[in-house]
């Protein structure tokens, strides 16, 4: 069986449906809040309100992006779940350094080291104490995906050691890979340096690449084999919308297959139930109806939403659906 793995355990890839690519359901602490509160996202009531909403008109899937030691707890996500009824991949991984403190134990660790436990948060349970040290408490609760921040400067010492890190991961368990790509940009050499370590491009989400609206750059990260996830289309304001033009690009060179999106909404101000715009709910309301108005049929919809997403977090192997 082609597998995801969520919070609450494996599910059969095809199940995975309607699917929301990047974002972030909880943010319960960490440097994140402490940089804004408008980060904190901790109230799993308010959660469950929000993806309650998103469900009843179509979401089915969320990829939660907020790696260890941002304020990713296992517990809260496994909650939210349950109640709302909307499955959630966990991530593992390391976010870039600004959500970090100097001098933190992440800093430290080799290659091998975020090897050793990324792969223990895939393959035997997350931290209830999210590495906070100095014990770790495995839960029942697994990550599904490996999510790693890459630098703008990429790739820095930090950045070699990470994703060397969530390479060896991925090719130990098959775990997925979703990565940040800062401003939208070095996509092509993180690809480049995953691959030489053995990832199947395949199970590779390059984040935020829609601020780049170049056909040629995009055109090019299709190429590898890699998959593009879109998560501005709510961000352009009065301006032309670069999301949809690069959607309606995409299709138009056949490239559909290598698409996907998601909100990124990591804040209080994008939900609704905290009193923001547009809130999860416009992934498959609001940004649905203006692919349709632009002409993306329902068959690229399907791809997009659907399709794609199961193919891309499904894992890639070795590892079986069962600890």
């Amino acid at each position: 069986m082609s597998f995801v793995r969520t919070v609450l355990g494996d599910i059969d890839a095809a199940d995975l449906g309607v699917t929301d690519s990047h974002d972030h359901i909880i943010i319960a602490g960490g440097k994140p809040v402490q940089m804004s509160a408008d980060f904190l996202l901790a109230d799993v009531d308010k959660a469950v309100a929000e993806l309650v909403d998103a469900r009843a008109m179509g979401l089915r899937s969320v990829v939660d992006a907020m790696p260890i030691g941002c304020g990713r707890n296992p517990g809260m996500l496994a909650a939210v779940s349950r109640r709302s009824g909307i499955h959630i991949v966990a991530p593992t991984g390391l976010h870039h350094a600004r959500f970090y403190d100097q001098g933190d134990w992440s800093e430290k660790a080799s290659a091998a080291q975020l090897a050793q436990l990324f792969t223990a948060d895939v393959t035997e349970g997350i931290d209830a104490n999210d590495h906070g040290g100095p014990d770790v408490e495995r839960t029942e609760h697994r990550a599904g995906v490996i999510k790693i921040g890459g630098s703008g400067e990429f790739p820095t010492a930090r950045d070699a050691r990470v994703f060397e890190a969530a390479a060896m991961t991925a090719v130990r368990t098959g775990a997925p890979i979703l990565t940040h790509c800062e401003g939208g940009e070095v996509a092509l050499e993180q690809v480049e340096v995953l691959t030489r370590d053995g990832v199947d491009p395949a199970h590779i989400a390059l984040s935020h690449v829609d601020k780049v609206v170049d056909r040629g750059y995009h055109r090019a990260m299709a190429a590898t084999g890699a998959r593009l996830e879109y998560d501005q289309a709510f961000r352009w304001g009065d301006g032309k919308n670069g999301t949809l033009q690069l959607i309606e690009w995409m299709v138009e060179d056949g490239l559909t297959d290598h698409l996907l999106v998601g909100l990124d909404a990591a804040r209080q101000g994008y939900w609704t139930v905290y009193g923001g715009t547009p809130g999860i709910t416009y992934l498959v309301d609001g940004l649905a109806a203006q692919l349709r108005e632009r002409g993306i049929d329902e068959a690229a919809q399907q791809a997009i939403y659907v399709d794609n997403p199961a193919a891309t977090f499904a894992f890639a192997g070795p590892t079986s659906s069962t600890p």
